[in-house]
């Protein structure tokens, strides 16, 4: 019975997490494409959108926490590795990516999103390695 509410929780905890994911990214979407296409960069709206976004992320950070609390600690301990290391490549990676951009080693414009993405690409490689490793 146990293992079972264990369970429940779990995927209560996880859905919680999708859906404040969810309401974030639809949010962020809203103020990078609203104020051209929506409200024709209405500063009150996209205001009004930026607060929005920065409220969903806040409940996104707290639901993060809730789901890490939940964890046993195997997969504590390969969230913590693959935070580490995606924190790396975000602060070393992001840092010599600029660097390039600003030396012009680089033919692009060092762009956030292209950070965010190696960022994201990087934790779910080490956290599929980590799970990997330690069955």
């Amino acid at each position: 019975m146990e293992t079972q509410n264990w369970k429940n929780n779990r995927k209560q905890i996880t859905k919680n997490l999708a859906v404040w994911t969810s309401f974030w990214l639809i949010t962020l979407a809203l103020v990078t494409f609203g104020h051209q296409f929506l409200w024709d960069e209405n500063p009150l709206f996209t205001w009004i959108g930026f607060l929005v976004n920065l409220f969903f992320a806040g409940g996104l950070l707290l639901a993060n926490i809730r789901f890490l609390k939940s964890l046993d600690e195997l997969e504590k301990q390969i969230q913590l590795e693959a935070m580490g290391i995606a924190l790396g490549v975000g602060v070393f990676g992001g840092i010599s990516f600029n660097l390039m951009d600003n030396t012009n080693l680089i033919p692009v414009d060092a762009e956030i999103s292209f950070l965010v993405i190696a960022i994201s690409l990087t934790y779910m490689a080490a956290i599929a390695i980590g799970k990997k490793r330690y069955q």
